[in-house]
């Protein structure tokens, strides 16, 4: 794992270095694979990067889109992460709808929903071995409970090490969410955490000592690039 730790001025900084950061990563990919596969994240941080994104004149024949988790709710309810990307990025954009991949949320329970993904996952990468295939690029925020994707502290999807896709749990509500192995398989994973209130959590994942299932992000050792962006608020105490 390469690991690298940088700290933006504050949040528009923070975004400019992670869209700077994701098209050098994209560029190398169709340059070398001939595509390029990005796993998404929820919530109000990488929002503005995805309305980056969508300004950029990029080859989007050549761009698979995935989630790396989901709140288990119909694509078009308010808290959906897709209905976020699709208004921020991806209805902005000429993509073909068969390079969008989302997280399947209309499914008779959340086991099968994870069920499917997971199958998707394994026919568009063509994996059928026991090595999990890898995403270009993981894209993941951090709670200030140190939860990321859908992997909350003390839950049962942290003890999922056997699939690509399994059930969050968040305070009784299911989420679909990537494991732990599944993004520590990939290539780049670039964490994005802004604010103050993440401090105290940074602090124990980046403990040289603390309990990885009270502070999930700690799980998260990619055999690739490791890239933690925090803005100053978040990451003050980090700086040295």
């Amino acid at each position: 794992m390469n690991k690298t730790v940088e700290v933006l001025p504050d949040q528009p900084a923070l975004v400019a270095r992670a869209l700077e950061l994701i098209l050098s990563k994209l560029n190398s990919a169709i340059e070398q694979q001939g595509r390029f596969t990005i796993a998404l994240s929820g919530g109000s941080t990488p929002k503005p990067l995805y309305e980056a994104i969508a300004t950029q004149k990029l080859p989007w024949d050549k761009i698979h889109i995935f989630w790396g988790d989901e709140r288990y709710v119909p694509p078009d309810h308010p808290d959906s992460n897709e209905l976020m990307t699709r208004r921020a990025w991806l209805d902005r954009i000429d993509i073909p709808a068969a390079n969008i991949h989302p997280v399947p949320t209309l499914e008779a329970n959340p086991e099968l929903a994870a069920a499917k993904y997971e199958q998707h996952l394994k026919e568009f990468f063509n994996s059928s071995g026991v090595e999990f295939p890898a995403l270009d690029v993981v894209l993941l925020g951090m709670g200030d409970d140190a939860h990321t994707a859908s992997l909350f502290p003390h839950t049962e999807a942290l003890k999922v090490r056997d699939r690509l896709v399994t059930v969050g749990n968040k305070d009784g509500n299911p989420r679909i969410s990537f494991t732990y192995p599944f993004i520590n398989s990939a290539r780049s994973v670039i964490f994005l955490v802004a604010g103050a209130n993440k401090r105290p959590a940074l602090a124990q994942v980046f403990a040289p000592v603390a309990d990885d299932f009270t502070y999930p992000s700690r799980l998260i050792q990619p055999q690739g690039e490791l890239w933690w962006l925090l803005d100053a608020a978040a990451g003050l105490e980090l700086q040295h």
